[in-house]
Formats: C-alpha cells, structure tokens, sequence
C-alpha cells in the first residue's frame, strides 16, 4: 500500500508542531518559576522598573537553554524565530503558543500564574520611557543621544561647551578623575548658559574615579636634548635649528616656536653679541657651534646648521677672549628630565611592588646577564593581598600580558607572557588589570567619597566606576541616601570581567533606583574579556539591558581618530554606525571632538532609518530602483549586464 505524500507530510509537521509546543510550555513554565523565586528580589525593586526586572529575569530563564533547534523548527512552520523577544518576552512566547494551540485544533488560554505580562508595545515604550528619563530628550531625527567627555579646558572655554551643543551634544560628561571642583561648577555653569543660549536641554553625568589600578613612577632618567635641523630626503640643508637662550634665574618662554630651549646664566648671556659663533663639543665627541642672530630683551635666538646633543655638564664658550678665562665659558646644567620606560620582552621577569617607591629598568652585568630584574610600583597595594600565583595580569590596556609567578608580601613576581617582538615599553600611571583575580577593593574610593557630595548636587547622572557586584550597588545608595533627597540617576560603568558576569544581579541593584543606565566601557573590558571576545560580550550586554529596558551608553574610542587627529579610519565609521544599537554613544575629547560630534550625528541619523536595536529597517532602497527593465530576454543579456 502506497503511503499518500501529502498524508505524510502533514504527519510530520503535526509531530513537530506538539514537539515544538511542548518545548515552549516547559520554557514558559521556567520562566514563571524564575520570577516566583526571585520575588523578594523584585519587590526591593523601585516600582516603575519591576515588570522591567520580571522581563529580565524571563530573558535569562529563556537563554539558559540553547535555543538554536528550536530556532530552526520555528522558522521552517513560518513563525517567530524569538530573536527579537528581548524587551517583551513573554509576550512574545504567548503569542507563538497561541498560533501553535490553533495549528493543532486547540484553545489557548494563558496560565495566570503571571500577572502582568510586558507586550510589544509596552516593551519598546518602557525602554523609550527609561531613555527619556536617564539622558532627556531626543535631538529630532536622531534618536540615539550623544556623549561628549569634557576637557580641562572646557572650565575656560565657554564657545567650546556651546558649540558641542550647538551641534548635538546631549549629555556633558565630567571625569571626576581630572580637576577640581571649582573646574566642574565652572562647566556646569558654562554649558546652563548655552542651554539659555540656544534653548536646547542637556543633561550633566559625573563620573567617579574609582580604583584605578595603575603602575607607579619611575626613576627619570637624565635629558638629552637633541638640536635638529631640517634637511631634505638627500640631505641638504632646508632650515637651521631654532635655539632659545633665556636667563636662567627669570626664565621666559619663547615668543615663536623653537626646536630647544637653554637656561644659562644671565650674566653670561648678556655679553653675546649678533652673528658670534658659540662654540662646544656635543655629547658624541662632535665639534658644533651656534650662530646668535637676535638679541631681544626676553632672550635671545640662536641657529644651528649641524645636528647636536646636548647632555648635562657640555660647556659652551664664548667666540671672542674675555676679561678673564672663566668668564669666556659656561657649563649647561640646566636640562629638562625626560620621561623614563621600562623595556620588557617576552620571559622577563618584572616586580611588581608594594609601594610607590620610583621604579626602574633592570639591570645587567658585563655578559649582559640580569643582575636585578625591573621593579614598578602598583597604586593599590590591597591587591597584594587578593592575587595569587597563576592568574593572569595586563599592563597600558593589554599592551603588555604577563602571569604571576610568585607572590611574597612586599612585591609580586611577574613572569611576561605577550609582548611583540621587539618588546614593549612599560611606563609610570599606566592601568593594571587583572582578569581572574578575586580583588576585595570597594568600587568606591575615599576620594569618590569625598567628591558625591557635590556630584549628588550638582549632577544628572552618576556613573559608577569599577563596581564588580550588586554590593558595590548598594554602597554608593547609601552614601548618596545620607546625602539628602535628591537622587540623580546610576549609570554602571561594565568595565571588568567580573562586572560582566554580575551584570543581572547589578542590575536589579540599580533599578533600586527610578532611573538607571549601563555603560560599555570597552577599553578596559576588552583587556579584561579577551579582546578577541569584546564583540560577543558587547552584545550580550546589550541583549540583557533591552530586556530590563534599562539605556546603554557605548564608549571607548568612538571616532577617537577624528576627535584627535582630525581624519577618522574606516574602521571608526564601522564602529560608530554599531552604536545606533545602544541608546547613547559616547566620544573622548580631543582637538577635533566638534567635527567628531558633527560626523558622529549624521552617522546616526542615517543609521536611524536602516536599523532598530536587532531588527532591520527595510526603508526603500535606491539601489533596487537601479536595474531598468529591458525588452530582451535574460539569454540575450550580456554577463555584465546581469551583475549590473
């Protein structure tokens, strides 16, 4: 007997429809008892964010499992794959489990063990609505809200704060690790006058400090200066360096720029003459001299033709016999000290010490042997007491990897791991991570301490720094409870592994709070993570923040080529269009942030019209408006037509 196809197949989808249904009723069934279970949890909740914690907890019930088969099946009977159900999840399962009940004959009434479940609509306008809330209103066109970190001198500069407004900055960042108080009154008093000014809002985040984990001071080492004329690819003379001579008891700067500066006695100075040669043996043993050509009351110019380098101790002497002997020459003491490097290349072995004693490279015998191996200093000698032999450690954001070979109370051992070839060089006040260490420092310093009491009055938005766990959370509500009624919103700043692994427990710390945020703080995250992992948990942090509707901020070296250097990379372009996904991108001063701010809006509000979080937009397309119908047939068209 011949089995009828059509039979068969209906067959088979009945089977995967029940296999598919039943699949869902058991995830369903989970994500009901996550919420039941953390009930306690949600209701310390601030009452405008719990069915944003009870989304979020159905998010991360619903991607305990691995949900590609599932996908898979879903798509082939033409329903939702659930790749969009971040910011309504439950609404989203209801509605495939109602279709699958009709496909099989069935009624579907909805368990009502879940009260209040986020649909569509009240998903998407949650998230609108905390966006709002933590990073104010959106420019019109663009809905993504720009960042824009302030430089010292934005104390100064009125025009550079109304200008960053002008063109489209949304929120002012002050990094409460630079300046002072009376800096940051002053930018908040100066970007008040441009909203006055332009009639445009803008919000105020400060940022605390935190624990930053960096390397101590160095021993300096002694200057050389080198005096370099300008020639040409064969050579030749094109221009002479520019020598200031300044009187060394009242030392002026020079009125136009120079290629080096000298503080001599005045004295001594004062019987130069125009067009004297000052003669002297440079450092290498070189005969040179310089030509003085102007004679001011500020200091005096000198050139020279030939390259040289000057070092404490070389003497110059006056063209003409003098008075006395003495007279005719002077040593150069006076050089300024150049900042000193620790070279490491791969198995070296690098000591961390306890306190901030100046550091220094290490040492070698006549073989070239180490007698003792480089030392630097750590700026939190409390680690000493977390780390252990083993675990990871990275220096100057993941230039420099290593792992620590032995730990003793007043210094860790530090074998190099990852440098490049040539090695790599290691200098004072640059960051330390460590990955897997189990470090027991508070998120808050006493200096974050010290400065909540004027961020709590005078900002918009706080932004913690460091915080590895809910605790951290916690600590900064209570300080900022003892401080009075006014409550500016929390941003947490994900910038370690252990932040990222906390983040759900984080954030139902957070949105304790009406109004909370997360930022992406992708420079230190990347050394942490892995930097070939920052893309992957990029994304989960985002995927788990639009399920507590909570706002993400991206950061770190967004268009940072253009903000410094006045041209961004391709890459850049690439990079900042991705942040149309978050709700605020945040750039870095620079020279050139204005034309940063400028380009970055534009990228965004293009981006607006293509892609929405996950979900593309399917605007029309001029390309598909391109290819022009012809007459003839597809076998009478050339190969290039077809491309075309």
């Amino acid at each position: 007997m011949t089995t009828n196809p059509v039979t068969k197949n209906t067959y088979l989808q009945d089977a995967v429809v029940d296999e598919v249904l039943r699949e869902l009723m058991d995830i369903r069934a989970e994500m009901i008892a996550e919420t039941a279970g953390c009930q306690q949890r949600i209701d310390q909740v601030e009452g405008n964010n719990r069915d944003s914690a009870r989304n979020m907890l159905h998010y991360l019930a619903l991607r305990r499992r691995d949900l590609r088969p599932l996908q898979l099946k879903l798509a082939a009977l033409g329903l939702s794959s659930l790749g969009r159900a971040e910011s309504h999840v439950l609404a989203t399962i209801d509605a495939v489990l109602e279709v699958l009940h009709r496909l099989t004959g069935q009624d579907w009434v909805p368990p009502n063990q879940e009260t209040v479940v986020v649909d569509f609509s009240a998903g998407e306008r949650l998230l609108v609505d905390h966006t709002h809330c933590l990073l104010g209103e959106a420019a019109n066109g663009r809905g993504v809200r720009i960042m824009v970190t302030m430089p010292s001198e934005a104390a100064e500069d009125y025009s550079l704060i109304h200008n960053l407004l002008e063109q489209g900055m949304d929120c002012m960042r002050i990094n409460c690790a630079h300046d002072d108080t009376v800096a940051w009154m002053q930018m908040i008093a100066h970007l008040r006058q441009a909203e006055r000014a332009l009639g445009k809002t803008c919000r105020v985040v400060m940022d605390l400090a935190g624990p930053k984990l960096r390397t101590g001071p160095l021993d300096p080492r002694l200057a050389v200066l080198r005096i370099r004329p300008t020639h040409d690819d064969h050579g030749r003379l094109i221009a002479p360096a520019r020598v200031w001579l300044t009187d060394m008891s009242q030392p002026t700067a020079p009125p136009s720029p120079a290629n080096a500066c000298l503080l001599l006695p005045g004295e001594w100075l004062r019987r130069l003459y125009l067009g004297e040669q000052l003669k002297f043996t440079d450092a290498r043993g070189a005969k040179r001299n310089l030509t003085v050509v102007d004679i001011t009351e500020q200091g005096y110019w000198a050139e020279a033709t030939q390259s040289a380098y000057i070092v404490p101790g070389t003497v110059l002497n006056h063209e003409r016999k003098v008075a006395h002997a003495d007279d005719r020459q002077v040593t150069i003491n006076l050089l300024p000290q150049a900042e000193n490097a620790i070279l490491l290349k791969q198995d070296d072995l690098l000591i961390l010490t306890r306190d901030l004693a100046p550091g220094r490279p290490a040492t070698y015998d006549s073989s070239g042997q180490v007698l003792t191996p480089a030392m630097i200093g750590c700026s939190i000698p409390e680690i000493f007491d977390d780390v252990r032999a083993g675990e990871p450690i990275w220096f100057d954001d993941g230039k420099i990897g290593g792992v620590i070979d032995r730990v003793e109370f007043a210094q860790v051992l530090v074998r190099i791991t990852h440098v490049r070839a040539r090695g790599e060089k290691l200098r004072g006040d640059k960051g330390i991570n460590l990955p897997e260490s189990r470090l027991g420092i508070s998120a808050l310093t006493a200096k974050d301490i010290e400065d909540l009491g004027f961020v709590v009055e005078n900002a918009d938005v706080i932004e913690l720094s460091f915080a590895n766990s809910a605790h951290d959370v916690e600590l900064l509500h209570e300080h900022m409870a003892r401080l009075g009624d006014r409550r500016p919103a929390i941003v947490l700043k994900i910038e370690t592994r252990r932040a990222f692994e906390n983040l759900p427990a984080m954030l139902l710390a957070a949105m304790r709070a009406p109004c909370c945020g997360v930022m992406i703080a992708r420079g230190d995250l990347a050394v942490e993570c892995g930097f070939e992992r920052l893309a992957e948990v990029q994304e989960e942090i985002l995927w788990i923040c639009e399920a507590a509707h909570v706002p993400v901020i991206w950061a770190t070296q967004v268009l940072e080529t253009l903000a410094k250097e006045g041209m961004p990379s391709r890459a850049e372009i690439t990079d900042a269009a991705m942040g149309d996904r978050a709700e605020c991108v945040m750039i870095n001063k620079g020279p050139h942030v204005l034309s940063a701010v400028r380009v970055l809006d534009d990228i965004l509000r293009r981006m607006q019209q293509h892609q929405a979080k996950k979900r593309a937009m399917l605007r029309e397309l001029r390309l598909a408006h391109t290819l022009k119908p012809q007459q003839a047939s597809i076998n009478e068209c050339s190969l290039t037509e077809i491309i075309i």
